[in-house]
């Protein structure tokens, strides 16, 4: 085998171009003299699809945690992004959203926020931004490690052009090419024992269709339609996102028993039997500028990387590869910006050749996954037909405590910003148990949940004559 090595400088690989990997090469670019980014696809010049990530056809939130982290990592990220159209968005005011429990109240203090743009505006913003002396080499893909069960030593990459294989040799090899992601059977390869996973499939089913946004909504809140498991019938949501262009993204999804298709003239319809039809009243006026898309890989997936003993030196795994959970919760791009982040703290504070470096990130990789995954797969399981292993005893006590703690928090501004510091995963769960919520959540709603959207007097000339209303806040 070839050996297209080029020499003794330290060397870093990271396999995919994915926004996780883009950032894990600029938290490794410091500590090497060499980054190489493996990509399958050829990368589009500007905002493009490409067939590596299908999901950019449909809607993707950057929650604050998740932005910030991005800004730790590279510095001036927010602000080529926003120069590019995406948008800040201060939540709950910029967001209308319909949980379980009731509609969150908009108004009061900015308790997070969320960046708004379409998936491909960001990645190809991050392109420009990040791959700043990194090697691309595209139209490549890994087809195993190269080293023992205790030390990477790189990957052999396959060009697709030539067929031909040959050895990339590096001092540390990170792995970013999403949920179909191979490492399992790789590191099964150099003999260690499987990975363990745990899927929860409650058989989510994701349609998207482009629109353009009437004159004046160009900025409408973002909207949020939340399926309720505690229902007992298949879950229908629903989410509207003002991008760039002057365009809406709309994303519906069904759970297993009921599934969006792709029949344009049943989107609507579908929409409509959300929890609520203000999508489906706002859609009908508006201009569609592309056909339905479907994403039917959905369900909730999670490799135990951290189990594995003796995870080996000079690797590790990020991303989607990981862990990737129902995206109407909109945290996959948050948990990947974090999950770098305790790669790059690792590496200021260890160096790149300590041993236990790539053990010590998996481990921290675990612990940023965990809350979110326990989250998101105790609502999922909750729907008919979900299949996967049920919450044990204390996981089904805290979640009927997170129930009531949102029902709370629909009335409850104190509890309310405990609920939006956890969903944005700026905080850890354990917020939800401080004693100024703990006690909030016992005394319980302060008073009814909204039973109609909150919108002002002008975003309701966009929607049904019949939707509710508040007054425009000063300046709006």
């Amino acid at each position: 085998m070839p050996d297209i090595s080029t020499g003794r400088r330290r060397r870093a690989v990271v396999l995919g171009a994915s926004l996780t990997g883009m950032l894990a090469a600029t938290a490794l670019a410091p500590h090497v003299d060499e980054v190489i980014v493996i990509e399958r696809d050829e990368l589009p010049d500007g905002p493009g699809p490409r067939p590596g990530l299908p999901q950019a056809h449909h809607a993707h939130l950057l929650w604050s945690a998740g932005e910030q982290a991005i800004e730790r990592l590279s510095p001036g990220m927010r602000q080529r992004l926003l120069d590019a159209g995406a948008r800040y968005v201060h939540m709950p005011s910029g967001l209308v959203s319909l949980t379980p429990h009731g509609w969150v109240p908009r108004s009061g203090e900015p308790l997070q926020h969320q960046i708004v743009c379409s998936r491909d505006l960001l990645d190809a913003t991050a392109r420009r931004f990040l791959l700043q002396g990194i090697t691309v080499r595209t139209r490549s893909y890994a087809v195993g490690l190269m080293g023992t069960r205790t030390r990477i030593t790189g990957v052999r990459v396959r060009d697709l052009e030539t067929k031909e294989t040959a050895a990339l040799h590096a001092d540390f090899v990170v792995d970013a090419t999403g949920r179909k992601s191979h490492s399992p059977q790789w590191l099964a390869e150099i003999g260690l024992t499987a990975v363990p996973e745990t899927t929860v499939d409650p058989g989510l089913v994701y349609a998207s269709r482009w629109y353009r946004a009437p004159s004046g909504a160009e900025t409408f809140p973002v909207v949020s339609l939340q399926p309720d498991p505690g229902l007992g019938v298949p879950g229908r949501g629903a989410t509207l996102v003002p991008v760039e262009g002057d365009r809406w993204l709309v994303t519906l999804a069904g759970t297993r028993g009921a599934e969006p298709g792709t029949d344009p003239a049943a989107f609507e319809e579908f929409a409509r039997k959300a929890a609520h039809p203000i999508v489906a009243d706002l859609i009908a006026r508006a201009e569609p500028l592309s056909e339905v898309r479907l994403y039917r890989n959905c369900s909730n997936q999670r490799r135990h990387f951290e189990a594995l003993k003796p995870w080996p030196a000079g690797f590790v795994v990020l991303g989607d590869a990981v862990v990737s959970t129902n995206p109407i919760y909109g945290q996959g791009m948050t948990m990947a910006a974090q999950m770098v982040l305790a790669l790059r703290s690792a590496l200021d504070r260890h160096g790149l050749t300590t041993p236990r470096l790539s053990a010590t990130v998996q481990r921290r990789v675990g612990r940023v996954i965990r809350a979110p995954w326990d989250i998101t797969t105790g609502q999922d399981i909750r729907f008919p037909g979900a299949t996967g292993p049920r919450a044990p005893l204390a996981g089904r006590i805290t979640h009927r405590y997170v129930d009531r703690l949102s029902r709370t928090a629909m009335s409850r501004p104190v509890v309310t910003r405990a609920l939006f510091d956890v969903m944005s995963l700026a905080e850890p769960p354990t917020r939800l148990f401080r004693p100024d919520t703990l006690w909030g959540v016992i005394k319980g709603p302060a008073g009814p949940a909204l039973g109609e959207p909150p919108i002002t007097e002008s975003e309701r000339a966009h929607c049904h004559p019949l939707a509710a209303t508040v007054p425009d806040p000063p300046g709006a």
